[in-house]
Order: structure tokens, then sequence, then C-alpha cells
């Protein structure tokens, strides 16, 4: 069977990857700043319910996580009386967002944290609010410090979408294992697999550089 018959199936499966890592990428940066801006909270329910959060989807495995969310939420479900359900791609996408926003929350926090206590001094002394202080002064300045490690996160979301074949998700893993399968022809099948991979690294990181030039340009004023 000619290399080439394989490309087919394989960019069908690569297109599920990237809408997956598009999707978890997105819902995972609105979870690590709810979380991440919830850990500095003066409620301490706001407080300890992120800090909860961010410990349990930093401490347990993002397989397990996957499992639990598709084959044991259900089960719960039936206990309590309710359709617990989720498609495969929802808790494909849930539970890479859920761990990538874990991750990243801590990257907020941090980044809000090393704003220099010059800067919260003068938002002080010009009577801003805690809110105006946080959302005009911290959060603008601690962007581009974040950016780095938001992109680090972003390639580890795309490497990880390989775990949502466990789950009979037809991303690019499982398109390569039936095609494998099918033809016992593993050294093609993996070595594009690792190539369409290492593309797609490289172009998520191309476009998070691109993304890294505009904030810092942002923050400048240049724009």
């Amino acid at each position: 069977m000619d290399w080439f018959s394989y490309l087919p199936p394989l960019l069908e499966g690569a297109w599920v990857t990237v809408q997956l890592t598009l999707y978890s990428s997105v819902l995972g940066l609105i979870f690590a700043f709810a979380f991440g801006l919830g850990k500095l909270s003066s409620n301490w329910v706001v407080k300890g319910f992120s800090i909860a959060f961010i410990e349990i989807f930093r401490g347990t495995s993002l397989l397990v996580q996957l499992f639990w969310l598709y084959f044991a939420l259900p089960v719960l479900g039936d206990y309590l009386g309710m359709d617990l359900r989720l498609p495969a791609v929802v808790a494909g996408t849930l539970a890479l967002s859920l761990n990538i926003g874990a991750y990243g929350a801590e990257v907020v926090r941090g980044a809000i944290q090393a704003v220099p206590p010059t800067q919260l001094e003068a938002a002080l002394a010009l009577d801003f609010t805690p809110r105006q202080t946080l959302w005009r002064i911290s959060v603008p300045q601690a962007i581009p410090e974040m950016m780095p490690s938001f992109g680090n996160l972003a390639v580890q979301n795309l490497k990880d979408t390989a775990l949502v074949s466990l789950i009979s998700l037809g991303d690019l893993v499982f398109r390569a294992e039936q095609i494998r399968n099918f033809t016992q022809d593993s050294t093609t099948i993996y070595s594009l697999l690792l190539f369409m991979y290492f593309g797609m690294a490289l172009v998520l990181t191309a476009g998070i550089k691109l993304v890294e030039r505009y904030v810092s340009r942002w923050r400048q004023g240049e724009l």
C-alpha cells in the first residue's frame, strides 16, 4: 500500500487534533485566568475553590481525568438519576482545558504577583479601587510575562490531544492506529505521525511568537 494513500485519513485526524487544540486552549485560558485570579482573591470561598481546582487537576493524571469524564461521570449520573453522558469530543475538550487551565492558573498568579510594588503604590496614590488596579495596572503588565509560559502549555496541549484516541475520538493518533492495524506498516505510519505532530507544533509555535510580538508592541504603546 502506497504511503501517499495514508495521507487523506491522517489529514482528517489532524483536523480533529487542530480543533481540539484550539478549543481546549481557548477554554483553558479562560479557566487559567478565572482560577489564577481566584487564588489571589480576598474572598476565602473563591480562593479555597480555586486552590482546590488547581491542586486537583495538577495533581492527577490527565488520562485519569479524561477517563473519569467519559466513563465514570455517566455512571455517577445514573446513580443520581441524571444523564451526564458527554460526547467524546466534549469530554476530550473539557479534560484538556481543565488540565491546561490548572497549570495556566499558576502562570497567571505568578505573573500578577511579579508586578513591581511601585506600580501598585502608584495606583493607590491615584485612588484606584482594587478592581481598577487589577485590570488597569496588574493584568496589562502581567500578560506579556505570561506569554512564553502559555506558549509552552499550548504546545504541550497539542501533544496531549493524542490521549483522546483512547476514548475512540477520531483524532490523528486514532486514525494512525486504524491504518496501522490494517496495514501493519508501523514504521511508515509512526514516522508520518511524528512529522505531522512536529509540523503542527512548528506552526503553533510560530503563531504564538506572532502573538507575543503583538502583545509586546501593545505594552510599549506602539499600537
